[in-house]
């Protein structure tokens, strides 16, 4: 049995196909397209559907494929009926207008209820769904269901609409972890109603035939991709972990770390697995922020331009994207003006140090796993083991360790074995002077306060 996972990021989308030993087969990869509609920017779902329609039929014809998953970034709802959406999907990268978010942040249940923090844009996308409401309450009105985003594709491919308890858990504003039930946000808005009925990630919720053959295939219910990969690790029997999941977001979750040590003003919150269990977490937009500060940079950087970076005092400082656990500093990059692959060197350890100060913040103290596309090559990981020796650090074989748990997700739930290689140790890096460098930036850092209370936790 060979399964097709389709991996839908803000920036990139994907699809790949997974034997039941773990290794791909095939991918390919898209970029989704944004319009502008009606005041908003919004999703060319249109254009992406045709994508993933062909790229599946492919994959059908070519490989054998006899099930699809879907992953899926934790931002994004959907309104559909039958026919279809009845509001184009919202990019979450968008801030209401002032007037309008006065009025709807005023309707946000606590902090304490949902364990989801206030943050700017649609990065809780229950505030985008009140935005919504207040321009389109007819959108609303015509909607049959609200699905979140993986769910959506997974019926729009043909399978029954579904709610899936890891999305909806994910920093909404639309669950309350310690009730296992929708928050009183959902009430007030009369929205339970359009909530469907839960199935596990996974679950086989239809089938579909696609490609020139035409054979039918397993349609199964989607993830949120972060939790995807926390499930990844967690089959695996590690022990008790910290799993960095990296990508546009770098999402550091520690299933250890206390409730009460969330601190909401610092892009904490609570995820939740595919069991309902609360998972504490941490993040910031990582792969957003390597990109502004790197200019884009695509190749691989070298350990002389680290060590160049390191020597020149060379920092990029806190924060140039919105949340994360610094939302109130704008970034800048200080000392010499740096040559183009030192500007990279500086993007990756400016990740590096935002991972150990959420670390610190999450209370992790145990193995941590580094997962995903900003660790490629291995550098990303080897330089927080460096600034951390009293960890353990592993690393994940593949880069895809979200679609990996998903791929489990769908085997598992047709009876298949599913193996996935464990991760490998990280050796730690050696550059001299990275400790002073580190101390540097935090000093640095130490003027936003969040650095100080950083260094005064567990480690």
């Amino acid at each position: 049995m060979n399964v097709a996972v389709l991996d839908f990021g803000k920036t990139n989308s994907k699809l790949l196909v997974f034997r039941q030993d773990g290794s791909v087969l095939h991918e390919i990869r898209t970029k989704p397209n944004w319009t502008c509609q009606g005041g908003f920017r919004v999703l060319d779902d249109a254009a992406l559907y045709d994508w993933a329609v062909r790229a599946i039929g492919d994959a059908v014809e070519q490989h054998g494929v006899e099930g699809l998953m879907v992953s899926g970034h934790g931002c994004t709802f959907a309104l559909a009926e039958e026919g279809g959406l009845t509001h184009p999907i919202l990019d979450y990268e968008q801030e209401p207008p002032a007037e309008i978010a006065e009025q709807i942040d005023r309707r946000i249940p606590d902090f304490s209820e949902t364990f989801s923090p206030r943050l700017p844009l649609g990065f809780n996308y229950g505030r985008h769904m009140l935005w919504l409401k207040a321009v389109d309450p007819q959108a609303f009105t015509a909607a049959t269901y609200i699905l979140g985003y993986p769910q959506y594709w997974s019926w729009r491919f043909g399978g029954r609409p579904v709610s899936e308890v890891s999305y909806l858990g994910c920093h909404s504003h639309l669950w309350a972890p310690r009730r296992r039930d929708f928050s009183s946000l959902v009430e007030a808005e009369g929205w339970r109603g359009q909530m469907p009925g839960f199935e596990r990630a996974g679950a086989v919720i239809g089938e579909q035939c696609f490609g020139s053959v035409r054979n039918t295939i397993s349609l199964h219910n989607g993830v949120h991709d972060s939790n995807a990969a926390l499930y990844a690790y967690r089959r695996q029997q590690l022990g008790a972990f910290t799993v960095v999941s990296t990508g546009t977001w770098v999402v550091v979750l520690n299933p250890e770390c206390p409730l009460d040590a969330l601190d909401s003003d610092r892009d904490m919150l609570v995820n939740v697995d595919i069991g309902g269990g609360p998972v504490p977490t941490i993040r910031f937009m990582g792969g957003r922020e390597f990109e502004t500060i790197s200019g884009d940079w695509q190749g691989a950087i070298s350990l002389d331009a680290v060590h160049q970076v390191i020597e020149s005092g060379i920092m990029a400082l806190p924060s140039f994207a919105p949340g994360g656990p610094m939302p109130h500093r704008h970034g800048e990059l200080i000392g010499r003006a740096p040559a183009a692959e030192e500007r990279a060197a500086a993007a990756l350890l400016y990740v590096a140090l935002m991972i150990d100060i959420s670390l610190d913040l999450i209370h992790s103290d145990k193995t941590v796993v580094i997962d995903g596309g900003l660790n490629n090559g291995g550098l990303l990981a080897s330089v927080l083991a460096a600034l951390r020796p009293d960890q353990g650090f592993l690393q994940g074989v593949t880069l895809e360790g979200s679609a990996t748990g998903a791929a489990a997700f769908a085997f598992e739930s047709v009876g298949r074995s599913f193996a996935v290689t464990a991760p490998e140790p990280v050796r730690a890096a050696h550059f001299a002077g990275l400790a002073g460098y580190r101390d540097g930036w935090r000093a640095l850092v130490f003027e936003c306060g969040v650095a100080s209370k950083a260094a005064g936790g567990d480690q």
